[in-house]
């Protein structure tokens, strides 16, 4: 039993490994930038071990996006206290330069829209948590209205931080970055400010 209950809690370990692996280098070199056989290597296993912990790539895909997802998961806490502040961390130098970390809406927007169903479902779900997220932190309008500010906002940054990382003038991409970022602070000052409020 000890034995079994060893090799269980060791396969689970290497699951755990892939799919920490596969997250970081599916956001720094996207879907189809590195393969299975290259992943199964950093992991220090061969490709026919592959299937004894997915049964498709498309599953490898998946998990690593949800995994990827969960680094969200503080820019969320910080939205709720201080939306704000959020927008502005988004928006830096420092979470453009941080392919391998950062967000995967960004990093994989373009890949997941030639994706499986199955890769869009999973990015689906997280695009609408993160529009009701942010309905739910501002302070007025309809639900309606608030629902196409939220949209607005989060479009904008991911949108912002795509071309950021795209152009290949450094002047223009910190450009867009302050100029999005100031106009989304403009646009919603009434919003935040009320927000920040509410929280403290």
């Amino acid at each position: 039993m000890y034995a079994m209950g060893h090799s269980q809690a060791e396969k689970a370990a290497t699951h755990a490994r892939i799919v920490e692996i596969a997250a970081r280098r599916f956001r720094e070199r996207g879907l189809e930038g590195i393969s299975v056989a290259d992943i199964m290597s950093e992991a220090g296993m061969t490709v026919g071990g592959f299937y004894r912990h997915f049964e498709t790539r498309d599953h490898l895909v998946v998990e690593a996006m949800l995994q990827a997802f969960a680094d969200l998961d503080g820019w969320e806490d910080l939205a709720r206290g201080n939306l704000r502040q959020a927008i502005q961390g988004y928006l830096s130098e420092a979470h453009r330069d941080d392919l391998p970390g950062s967000c995967a809406m960004a990093a994989l927007a373009n890949d997941v829209s030639r994706a499986s169903e199955e890769v869009r479902d999973a990015f689906g779900a997280r695009v609408t948590r993160m529009f009701g997220l942010l309905q739910s932190l501002l302070a007025s309008g309809t639900n309606a209205e608030k629902r196409a500010k939220a949209m607005t906002i989060f479009s904008a940054c991911v949108g912002a931080l795509s071309l950021a990382r795209a152009v290949p003038d450094r002047e223009l991409s910190r450009s867009i970055l302050r100029n999005v970022t100031s106009e989304l602070l403009s646009l919603y000052s009434d919003e935040i400010v009320k927000e920040k409020r509410r929280a403290s």
